[in-house]
């Protein structure tokens, strides 16, 4: 590993690209529990990290997915698009959307930010997975304004829905 950061850090010279080693991390993606060497670049350690955040993907040493899957609920507690969609959605006593709209502002707003990466994440254990599709469920019920007693699988299937989103 060392040699070809060497490597990188002379055609960066060569190139005269200036890095931020202090903004580098070094995460070993293993399930064995081993000490690998520290490595350097221009001289300055990269420090060690369990998880990387690489656009907008939190990739952690296991690749479990669950730190990833634990941030975007917890941007769900402080909001992310989902408060805002449910002020519009239940304004007053009823919404003046059509149900088409509230499921295209779902669509647009809400889906996008907990699917972004499921290429990635989507081989994620059930338990991460079906965090994602409770909040799906919750957001859905609210759009429809369905009672708890109908089905989740009942209300996919009514708002057209497939269990890939």
């Amino acid at each position: 590993m060392q040699e070809h950061l060497n490597l990188v850090q002379k055609w960066l010279q060569d190139r005269r690209i200036k890095v931020n080693e202090t903004k580098s991390t070094q995460v070993i993606y293993t399930l064995r529990r081993s000490d690998c060497p520290h490595v350097y670049l221009n001289n300055i350690e990269i420090p060690r990290a369990n998880v990387a955040k690489y656009l907008g993907l939190h990739l952690d040493s296991e690749m479990t997915w669950k730190v990833h899957i634990a941030k975007k609920k917890e941007k769900k507690k402080k909001g992310d698009g989902y408060k805002n969609l449910k002020n519009v959605l239940v304004s007053w006593e009823k919404s003046i959307l059509s149900l088409e709209n509230e499921l295209l502002l779902y669509k647009a707003i809400i889906k996008p930010i907990w699917t972004y990466g499921i290429e990635l994440w989507g081989c994620s254990s059930k338990s991460n997975v079906n965090i994602i599709r409770r909040f799906q469920s919750k957001t859905l019920r609210l759009i429809a304004d369905a009672p708890r007693y109908v089905s989740n699988q009942t209300l996919r299937a009514d708002l057209s829905i497939t269990p890939k989103h």
